[in-house]
C-alpha cells in the first residue's frame, strides 16, 4: 500500500440526534464538535438522524401493510 494516500482511521462517537443515543465506534469521518464519555477521553462527535435506537425495524414499531391483499392474492394464485 502506499505510504500518505489514506485517511486517518480513528475513534469517533456517533450521536442519533433524536434519542441521545451514543455509540462508540471507529472511522474516517472527522468533526470539529466533540464530546467526553464517562471514560475521560474526547472524541469527535458525529451527529446523525437516525440510528437502530430510533429506526421503526429496530424499535419494534415497524408496521406492514398488506394492501388489498397481496399476499392473499399470491398465496391463491400459487398454491398447489
Amino acid at each position: 500500500m502506499k505510504a500518505g494516500i489514506h485517511p486517518e482511521y480513528r475513534d469517533v462517537v456517533f450521536q442519533d440526534v433524536t434519542t441521545d443515543f451514543q455509540i462508540l465506534t471507529r472511522s474516517t469521518l472527522g468533526s470539529k464538535e466533540t464530546v467526553k464519555l464517562d471514560d475521560g477521553n474526547e472524541y469527535p462527535l458525529i451527529k446523525i438522524d437516525i440510528s437502530s435506537a430510533s429506526h421503526p425495524f429496530y424499535t419494534g414499531k415497524h408496521k406492514v401493510m398488506d394492501i388489498g391483499g397481496r399476499v392473499d392474492k399470491f398465496r391463491k394464485r400459487y398454491a398447489k
